[in-house]
């Protein structure tokens, strides 16, 4: 029999605004069609933590097929294990922010893990006071003045990173990471 992992599929741009609106009861009576186990969603922002044995490249691309086909609109979606969710808060490069700031630093998991010219060009290219660092796909930002107001955007950082991604702050990063556990 094949071993179940736990995951984490975080949507992109979805509930925001009024578009790509998906309710999170509907996500995880999704996922139980799609043959994931004990689909757990937290927030409204598109984070459901599962269980499967299915093979991790087909979870991804399963996932946004059934919500194009149950939603009628297409979004990426992100997969991370337990494990990869696990060394993403241990590679924070930024841990006094996670004490002191927790909703001002994020975390953007990224479809590829961005080119070492490619960060160098996103820094040069902030305005202000936040501060960009790397590991792997995940891409964390520190905006200690607040998001709303950067010009460090999404935009600017997918532009120069050449990848997308969806970004969580840090409150949501802990609160999957509780739900992995079964809190």
């Amino acid at each position: 029999m094949p071993v179940e992992t736990s995951y984490v599929a975080l949507l992109r741009a979805i509930n925001v605004g009024g578009r790509n609106v998906i309710p999170m009861a509907a996500l995880r009576a999704l996922c139980v069609e799609l043959g994931f186990a004990e689909p757990r969603t937290l927030l409204q922002s598109g984070n459901v933590v599962f269980r499967t044995a299915l093979a991790r490249a087909t979870i991804a691309p399963a996932l946004a097929a059934g919500i194009e086909r149950h939603f009628g609109f297409a979004i990426d979606v992100i997969v991370r294990s337990s494990a990869e969710w696990a060394a993403l808060i241990d590679a924070n490069p930024f841990p006094r922010e996670a004490i002191d700031d927790p909703a001002h630093l994020v975390v953007m998991c990224c479809t590829s893990a961005p080119k070492a010219a490619a960060l160098a060009a996103l820094d040069a290219a902030i305005v202000g006071r936040e501060a960009v660092r790397a590991s792997g796909a995940q891409v964390y930002l520190v905006y200690p003045d607040g998001i709303g107001n950067s010009r460090l955007t999404n935009a600017v950082i997918e532009k120069h990173l050449a990848t997308n991604g969806t970004a969580r702050n840090w409150n949501t990063v802990t609160k999957v990471a509780a739900l992995f556990r079964g809190e």
